[in-house]
């Protein structure tokens, strides 16, 4: 939704101050240009009867933002940006030529083609080997430090997100239960759900994991089309009340700022 490839069916998305699905056809496809995403498989993302040049010019062809003849050179110099260098080795090749990492940093100067002020992360790494993973999360962190980017990573491997985020919303169906910085959140987790996350991170020492507390979920997750009353937690909660399954809690300060909806974590702060 915040890419306008769906629309909602109630709320608003706010972005530089504007409501994003309140602007006019010319004002929505400027927004295009300032709002890019990586997708999570690059195999499938790239076209594969385009080169390589081809698939990293077209945002500025369909912008209008350069002459064929300036083209050709941004595109060598998003290229040698991401790490392909030099260009001329790999702007006419096709996609089927690259490996999985090499596709992802395609990928990646498409979505920076045109200085774009976030960037929507969708799982970019989890879809290559280890061994290529750090390469490509060192290449996202040092292109934000060079364009200025803000990155809106949608993960589920934990250690990406202590690497990569300033700030974190872990959520349950849908619904935010906890957000804080990155430090604050790994240091000082509230939300039950949170801990159990968390404790779920496997430990390289096998004498610390083995040792290691371990918070166990139990039960299975409830149907996102038809969640459970009050707390969407609840039902795997071990320290759920008669208040969490008829209530929803509320998204709480409860300073940092450190914001948490968990109506136990309410009564010990009030």
């Amino acid at each position: 939704m915040i890419l306008r490839l769906l629309e909602p069916s109630a709320g608003t998305i706010q972005f530089m101050g504007n409501d994003i699905f309140k602007l006019a056809p010319k004002e929505s496809f400027a927004l295009r240009s300032q709002i890019q995403i990586v997708f999570q498989d690059p195999y499938a993302s790239l076209n594969p009867r385009k080169t390589v040049r081809q698939i990293v010019s077209k945002p500025f062809l369909i912008h209008r933002l350069l002459g064929k003849g300036e083209v050709e050179s941004k595109v060598n110099g998003l290229l040698d940006s991401v790490g392909l260098s030099p260009p001329d080795l790999y702007a006419e090749r096709y996609p089927h030529e690259f490996s999985g990492g090499q596709r992802q940093r395609i990928g990646i100067a498409r979505a920076i083609a045109l200085n774009p002020k976030l960037i929507v992360a969708d799982e970019p790494v989890s879809a290559l080997d280890m061994s290529v993973r750090a390469q490509i999360l060192n290449l996202l962190k040092q292109l934000k430090k060079e364009f200025g980017l803000t990155y809106l990573l949608i993960t589920h491997d934990l250690a990406v997100v202590r690497s990569m985020c300033d700030r974190v919303a872990v959520m349950y169906l849908g619904e935010i239960v906890e957000l804080a910085s990155s430090n604050e959140l790994y240091e000082n987790p509230i939300h039950p759900y949170t801990k159990a996350l968390l404790s779920a991170t496997p430990i390289p020492n096998p004498r610390v994991a083995h040792s290691a507390a371990r918070a166990i979920l139990m039960g299975e997750v409830p149907s996102p089309i038809d969640p459970p009353l009050g707390c969407r937690f609840h039902p795997r909660c071990a320290q759920a009340k008669s208040r969490c399954a008829n209530v929803e809690p509320n998204l709480v300060d409860v300073g940092g700022p450190h914001w948490v909806a968990c109506h136990l974590n309410i009564r010990l702060t009030s």
